[in-house]
This record gives structure tokens, C-alpha cells and sequence, in this order.
């Protein structure tokens, strides 16, 4: 393989290497694909500004890594990106969306590196990106999961509200509050989420914890059996939650 041109080198080199580094992540070798994606990540260490004036177009190449058939790749893909965004930090806000849905999907891999990995790029999201970006992407992709994705999205969407409600608690009650309602109607006899394997106690009570300030004046336009399930779940879960039942029977 040919030496590559630095990208800081001029617009037709630069040209070259995006090119060079696009044919790398699509390339159907699996060894380039893994090549492609250490290469991007060296250069948003060395050139973040250029990746960032490219950023369409090379997380459009990259981000189908995150999802890779090749295990390694898939691997390789989701440790670089919890590095990448520490540098890109809000530059990757216009690719967001598409990288969230990347990385949720791995978060029911049986493979526990993979898992692993996926959990380290989301909460890298937390550390270095917009909260309230984060918050609506979350918000809006969590009714799309099901199995442990739903468990670990949700607990950190609940962290998210904690930041997010002192600042804008708009934003918060119409991102956020359809989704706990969303849950409890969708709430079987036993308490159990289609899709989703175990209980949904844990998911509405870190929602309802999140929450618990913001419901009183927004549960009564609930429908009653949302709140029964939800004082229901309420009542067997922790302590910390039982204020909650003044809310819900306030209503009923």
C-alpha cells in the first residue's frame, strides 16, 4: 500500500486522503476496515479540525463499522469512537443521531467485549457532549430498543434529566415524560415491556426518581390505568420512591 498524503498537505492531497481513508473503511477486506478505522482515529488526534470539515462524509464510511459483521472490526470501531469523541466533542453533533443508533444496537451483543466497548462509547457521549443534544436523542431512540439496551439507554437518559431539568425543564417534560408514559402503557399484566427481558420496575422508577418533582402537575392528564401501573410498580419498589404515591393517588 502506497504511502498515504497527509491531509494538511494541500486541497488535492487532502482530496487524496479522504478518498484513501473512505476506500479503507468500505473496503471488503476485513484487516482494511480495521486499518481504515485506526487511521481515522490518528488523524482526529493529529487533525481533528479536518475531520470535522469532512465529518458527513467520513462518519458516513466509519459509522457502518460501529455495526461491522466482523467482530474485531465491530470491536475496533467501538473503542476508537469512545476515543474520537473526547477530540470531535460537539462537531459530532450534526452525526449524532445515526451514532447513537449505532451504538445502542450493540448494547444486546452476547459478545461482552463488544457490549463492553458500547458502554464505554455512550458514556464518553455523557462526559463530552451537549447534555440536552444527548437527552433528545436518547429520549427518541429508547421506544426503538428492547432487552438490556432498554435498561442501560434509560439509566443513563434519568442521569441526563438531572443535568438538564435545572436549565431547561421544558425540554425535559416534553422529551422525556412521554417516554415513562410510553412505558406504562405499554405495561402487561405481569409488568413486563414487550421486547424486553425483566422487569420494568427498574426502568420507570429511574425515570420516576428523575422525575419525581416535575409529575405533580403533569400525571393528571395520565389516563387512570397508566397510573394505577404505575403506583402499582411504585408501591414494590424502593423506599426512596414511595413519595411518589401521593402523586399518582392524588389523581385517581
Amino acid at each position: 500500500m502506497g504511502q498515504e498524503a497527509h491531509p494538511s498537505s494541500g486541497a488535492a492531497q487532502g482530496a487524496e486522503w479522504l478518498r484513501d481513508l473512505t476506500r479503507l473503511l468500505e473496503a471488503k477486506e476485513y484487516q482494511s476496515r480495521m486499518e481504515g478505522v485506526g487511521r481515522l482515529l490518528e488523524h482526529c488526534k493529529a487533525t481533528p479540525e479536518l475531520i470535522t470539515a469532512n465529518l458527513v462524509q467520513v462518519f458516513d464510511a466509519f459509522t457502518p463499522r460501529l455495526q461491522d459483521s466482523n467482530k474485531k472490526v465491530n470491536q475496533w470501531a467501538l473503542e476508537s469512537l469512545a476515543k474520537m469523541i473526547p477530540l470531535l466533542k460537539e462537531s459530532l453533533h450534526p452525526m449524532l443521531l445515526s451514532i447513537i443508533v449505532a451504538v445502542a444496537d450493540n448494547l444486546n451483543s452476547k459478545n461482552s467485549g463488544i457490549y463492553a466497548t458500547a458502554v464505554t462509547a455512550l458514556d464518553a457521549m455523557i462526559e463530552n457532549l451537549d447534555k440536552l443534544c444527548l437527552l433528545q436523542a436518547f429520549a427518541g431512540r429508547v421506544r426503538f430498543l428492547s432487552g438490556r439496551a432498554v435498561l442501560d439507554v434509560v439509566e443513563r437518559l434519568s442521569a441526563l434529566v438531572a443535568s438538564v431539568y435545572p436549565q431547561k425543564p421544558q425540554a425535559v417534560e416534553r422529551h422525556v415524560l412521554p417516554v415513562l408514559w410510553g412505558f406504562l402503557s405499554s405495561v402487561s399484566g405481569n409488568g413486563v415491556l414487550p421486547g424486553l427481558s425483566g422487569n420494568v420496575r427498574t426502568v420507570v422508577c429511574w425515570l420516576s426518581r428523575s422525575l419525581q418533582e416535575q409529575m405533580q402537575a403533569l400525571a393528571a392528564a395520565q389516563p387512570q390505568q397508566v397510573l394505577r401501573t404505575l403506583q402499582e410498580l411504585l408501591d414494590a419498589a424502593s423506599p426512596l420512591l414511595h413519595g411518589w404515591n401521593s402523586v399518582v393517588t392524588g389523581y385517581q
